[in-house]
């Protein structure tokens, strides 16, 4: 499996920017799609984006889409979570996650590698 380290979370402002990286270890990490989770007190994890391994193919939660951008840099083997326009309903752990191979999926069953999350508040 690939070893995940999350970074980058913290207080932000509603309207805010704040960008998260995941820093992958101990595989080859274009054999791998990655993606974003999150889960708030009291609720299930949620999707929040996908990229595929070479990065040309990219999906968004609803609850995110025009607003956040993933992106991976395979020579850093790093993925990353821009996110714009914050909103309280933002706040969560961020998550980190990886699936080997190209098929899609963003079920969390899918992923078999997972960080240990980073903390995202926003405040109104």
């Amino acid at each position: 499996q690939v070893q995940l380290v999350e970074s980058g979370g913290g207080l932000v402002q509603a309207g805010g920017s704040l960008r998260l990286s995941c820093a992958a270890s101990g595989r080859t990490f274009s054999d791998y799609a990655m993606a974003w989770f999150r889960q708030a007190p009291g609720k299930g994890r949620e999707f929040v984006a996908r990229i595929s391994t070479s990065g040309g193919s990219k999906y968004y939660g609803d609850s995110v889409k025009g607003r956040f951008t993933i992106s991976r840099d395979n020579a850093k083997n790093t993925v990353y979570l821009q996110m714009a326009s914050l909103k309280p309903e933002d706040t969560a752990v961020y998550y980190c996650a990886a699936a080997y191979g190209s098929s899609f999926s963003v079920r969390p069953s899918s992923f078999g590698s997972w960080g240990q999350g980073t903390q995202v508040t926003v405040s109104s």
